[in-house]
Formats: C-alpha cells, sequence, structure tokens
C-alpha cells in the first residue's frame, strides 16, 4: 500500500466532507462516529463535488441531483445514481490523516 498523507484530524468534522486532491484523484475525507474514511469526491450520476453535499448519518447526498451514497461502501442508495463512488482505505496515525488510492 503507498499511504498519502491526507489532512490533519482536526480538519475533518462529523456530518462534513473534506476535500483533497491526491495527485490526479480528487478525495472526500469524512469522519462518521469517530472513525475517517475516504471517497472519491466525483458524483458517479453527473459531475459535482460530493464534498459540497449534505452528509448525515453515514451518507454523503450529491448537492446536484441528491443522489446519495454510503460513505463506508460507496454503495449508490437512490437515484439518480446507479453506480457506487469509489472508496479507498484511510488510517490516522499521530493525528495526521493517511489515504492509499492505490
Amino acid at each position: 500500500m503507498a499511504w498519502t498523507v491526507a489532512a490533519k484530524l482536526s480538519d475533518l468534522s462529523e456530518d462534513s466532507a473534506f476535500a483533497v486532491e491526491l495527485g490526479k484523484t480528487s478525495v472526500a475525507l469524512y469522519l462518521v462516529e469517530g472513525e475517517v474514511y475516504a471517497t472519491s469526491n466525483i458524483c458517479t450520476h453527473e459531475f459535482a463535488l460530493l464534498s459540497d453535499g449534505f452528509v448525515e448519518d453515514g451518507f454523503v447526498e450529491c448537492p446536484l441531483h441528491q443522489a446519495r451514497f454510503d460513505i463506508i461502501s460507496g454503495r449508490a442508495l437512490c437515484a439518480p445514481a446507479n453506480e457506487p463512488i469509489a472508496t479507498y482505505p484511510a488510517k490516522v496515525e499521530n493525528g495526521v490523516v493517511l489515504v492509499d488510492i492505490q
């Protein structure tokens, strides 16, 4: 695995997404019940940044057409999206969030 520094843990908060660019990959970071998760920041239905969307109870809603995704699995939960978003391994070491975008 190629872990990349993505953010400080203090940059994240519950019920919001934090956007980072890791190389050419746009990633959204989330803090869900104290655990850090990372997904693609791009909606699979139409180009929109999920970090601009609504985050609650482990789900993110696209700000463009309200497609919803499970943050942990990436699964698309409702139309208009039917393709999942990519998820990436994430971990915290010494207050720093690391992500493996493979």
